[in-house]
């Protein structure tokens, strides 16, 4: 550890400057959680099942504060040992108990942890179907359709069935109480099946409406009523041929509009995996008055594009850099991965 001395000066224009962070923070946000880390996000979000990956996490947390890592977005999704819905719970399950420990020891690194949950999205993957729509199928947007996935990306969740956002929030509460988190991410990237023809509830809807009350919805409970930060991907955000990204990327059903009917104080996770000069959805988030958290993935010229244009931005929203991994790398392997160091700017 190498001790840094500074000047009674420059201890209180340190001190001033997180002040004023802090004020920032507060009018960006309003009430509600604790401020965010001090200079810029350095994160990495993480897919994690069973409590032995949550430990090499905790293993880790040492030599990944060394590269500059001071937030991690742990995916958990249905890998939980839920008490609210056991009937949830699936696959290798991370414990309550572990959850908890794995986040002091990052904290006691300077790393915050935030726990991930996909909402309405991604309910599915190939032609398993994900605990949600399997136990509930009532809950579908596209009920009794696509046997086996087959002739779809994922399966969604109706967000205008009246039982859903009951359940949900149940989830979302324990990840969020197992983790002493004050965030979560919401996921809500690639939604493909919104509005759809065959639900009962939903036929004839405008898609950026559906998107809209979805983001809404849970942000009410997240935001509104537990008073958590509230994080999740922008691409539904963004207009595909305006921007010039594609379907992935960026919306081509439609639900680009919901843009301008959702919170601001919601942090966009804007993802981009490809090495570009322009990145122009994120001045367009930052205009909109988005908190905006670039990420990349693991292409090392791409993770030093994408960092080098957010960081061009002048403007306090722009938060830092979020390093996906999607299982392209084993835990204790972060800390020398060639695109976590360039997110990190140790390239």
């Amino acid at each position: 550890m190498v001790h840094i001395a500074y000047s009674r000066r420059a201890v209180l224009g340190m001190a001033i400057g997180a002040l004023g962070a802090f004020v920032l923070e507060r009018k960006l946000r309003g009430a509600g959680a604790e401020p965010t880390p001090a200079g810029k996000w350095k994160g990495l979000h993480l897919c994690i099942s069973g409590d032995g990956g949550l430990k090499s996490l905790a293993e880790q947390a040492h030599a990944l504060a060394d590269v500059g890592v001071n937030v991690a977005v742990i995916e958990v999704n249905y890998a939980f040992d839920f008490k609210s819905h056991p009937e949830l719970s699936d696959g290798a399950r991370v414990t309550a108990k572990q959850c908890k420990a794995t986040a002091l020891a990052c904290r006691e690194k300077g790393i915050r942890l935030i726990p991930g949950f996909n909402c309405l999205g991604h309910q599915s993957w190939k032609k398993a179907t994900f605990p949600l729509l399997r136990k509930y199928p009532e809950l579908d947007e596209t009920p009794g359709k696509y046997p086996e996935n087959e002739g779809i990306y994922c399966r969604s969740w109706c967000p205008r069935h009246p039982q859903v956002n009951g359940i949900v929030f149940a989830l979302l509460d324990e990840l969020a109480d197992a983790f002493d988190s004050d965030a979560i991410h919401v996921g809500m990237d690639e939604v493909f099946l919104v509005s759809s023809e065959f639900c009962p509830r939903c036929k004839g809807t405008d898609p950026a409406e559906s998107f809209a009350k979805a983001v809404n919805d849970i942000h009410g409970h997240v935001t509104g009523e537990r008073k958590l930060q509230m994080l999740m991907w922008g691409d539904r955000f963004l207009d595909g041929k305006a921007t010039g990204y594609g379907e992935w990327e960026a919306s081509k059903n439609g639900t680009y509009a919901a843009i301008d009917h959702v919170p601001k104080d919601i942090i966009v996770c804007d993802w981009h995996y490809e090495k570009r000069a322009e990145y122009p959805s994120i001045p367009l988030l930052l205009k909109k008055g988005f908190r905006v958290w670039p990420a990349g993935w693991k292409s090392e010229p791409a993770t030093v594009a994408l960092r080098d244009y957010a960081n061009g931005q002048a403007d306090e929203k722009m938060l830092g850099h979020l390093c996906t991994t999607w299982g392209s790398v084993a835990v204790d392997k972060l800390a020398q991965w060639p695109p976590v160091l360039a997110g990190m700017g140790k390239e």
